[in-house]
């Protein structure tokens, strides 16, 4: 049997030596509030993706959006998950999720569903981070109606800014195989504007939440 604490533990490590390593990365899109940088993967032949970005939202707030956990409020603020399920609960920390993602790129990139195993992690400075990376799992074949996508080493790290309450910063990578037939162009073309889109719309959640 696959052991999945083991497997969410590496991601963990890998996303902090994405985080601490600056070499390599390729800016491809920047905004007021978002950065977003590619470098080659060298685990799929594509690309990660790397967002830094300023949410003007505490960090708990933040957090609130972002958790991965069924019945959370990411599918409410994020149009491009569409559910979230649990398969199982490993431990606390750990669970093996599915994801279903919405059709996007007017179409062209067609509903997609993940299966990963998500660990959740807190550190001493009091950041916070989802980590998740694909696995089998025996309750969740392939779907009718989804193409199965992958996701290789990913997350999200939420990081309180010093001094700065109502400000956290949010590192993210992303180092999906979408899987299926799609031109290189449309998927070199989707990440970036995603994940600006994605910045946005986390800002605009959690100031909600603030102003509750």
């Amino acid at each position: 049997m696959m052991d999945y604490k083991e497997k969410a533990e590496s991601v963990s490590d890998c996303l902090l030596g994405f985080r601490r390593d600056v070499f390599g990365w390729k800016l491809c899109r920047k905004t007021n509030n978002v950065t977003v940088s590619w470098r080659p993967s060298s685990e799929f032949p594509g690309n990660i993706y790397k967002g830094e970005g300023i949410i003007s939202s505490g960090l708990d707030k933040v957090w609130e959006c972002l958790k991965p956990v069924p019945g959370g409020l990411r599918v409410q603020w994020d149009n491009k998950v569409k559910k979230f399920e649990l398969l199982e609960q490993i431990s606390k920390d750990v669970s093996v999720c599915r994801t279903v993602t919405a059709s996007a790129a007017m179409g062209i990139i067609a509903p997609r569903d993940f299966v990963d195993v998500v660990l959740v992690k807190q550190f001493e400075d009091g950041s916070l981070s989802s980590n998740a990376v694909n696995v089998v799992h025996p309750s969740c074949p392939p779907q009718p109606g989804y193409v199965r996508g992958f996701n290789h080493a990913c997350g999200c790290i939420c990081v309180p800014v010093s001094g700065e309450p109502n400000r956290t910063q949010v590192l993210s990578f992303f180092q999906t195989d979408l899987g299926g037939l799609l031109p290189r162009s449309v998927v070199d073309s989707f990440f970036p504007s995603s994940m600006v889109e994605f910045y946005s719309n986390l800002d605009k959640a959690a100031r909600s939440l603030r102003d509750l």
